[in-house]
């Protein structure tokens, strides 16, 4: 019996190297070569279009399982937006759990933020500073939070650059302005009136228009006195 089925596993493995020989003598080397990388491609395909397909609807539950985390942020619930309620993910769970998708890195901004206003401010800039995002108006709020935390800490160095970053990515006078009004601030604070002058300077200069001209111009005088202009 075990010869009988070592005989058939044979012959059906001839036959199958049998076929392969055949469609390769029809179709010739260059047409074989060029099945065997369509059939390549078409898995591979799949494989790419399947990940895609789970990211996005992995980030999709994400999506809806900040609802009700936005909701108690927004009516400064903080701890039950950072932590969840027992029912409801709050972002920190997001974060873990949708790793790598657009919800956790959302989730990542609105944990600095609450970090931030709970004055913690290290952990505010382990997630602020994971955070990005293609909305400019968003990115640059990022960059704000980012400086202010900085600030709280002292470092007044990584706060101008932040506040710096946040008014070329909105680059704006209705956002941009109030961004270099801080970074003139973090200057000022770290004793280099020059450095703080330039962004009032961009102030008065680019930004025609914008609410804060006043108080730039009033600054710039009182800084060049400091600086001894």
């Amino acid at each position: 019996m075990a010869n009988k089925t070592s005989q058939e596993a044979h012959t059906t493995s001839s036959k199958d190297r049998s076929s392969v020989d055949k469609m390769k003598k029809e179709m010739g080397p260059a047409g074989f070569a060029g099945t065997i990388a369509g059939l390549v491609i078409i898995v591979i395909a799949s494989v790419i279009y399947f990940i895609n397909y789970s990211k996005t609807q992995k980030n999709a539950d994400g999506q809806n399982e900040m609802f009700q985390a936005q909701y108690y942020f927004e009516q400064d619930s903080l701890d039950l937006a950072l932590n969840g309620d027992g029912r409801n993910l709050g972002f920190l769970s997001i974060i873990d759990i949708y790793s790598g998708t657009e919800a956790a890195n959302l989730s990542s901004f609105y944990a600095g933020a609450i970090y931030l206003k709970q004055q913690k401010f290290d952990e505010a800039l382990n997630y602020l500073k994971s955070f990005s995002n293609d909305d400019y108006l968003v990115q640059a709020r990022g960059y704000a939070l980012t400086g202010d935390a900085y600030m709280e800490l002292g470092n007044f160095s990584n706060a101008a650059n932040e506040y710096e970053k946040a008014a070329a990515e909105v680059d704006d006078k209705f956002f941009s302005p109030a961004y270099l009004m801080k970074a003139s601030l973090a200057y000022e604070k770290l004793g280099d009136f020059e450095a703080a002058i330039k962004p009032l300077d961009k102030i008065i200069t680019e930004y025609f228009g914008a609410s804060e001209i006043v108080n730039a111009k009033k600054h710039k005088a009182r800084l060049e006195g400091l600086a001894g202009k």
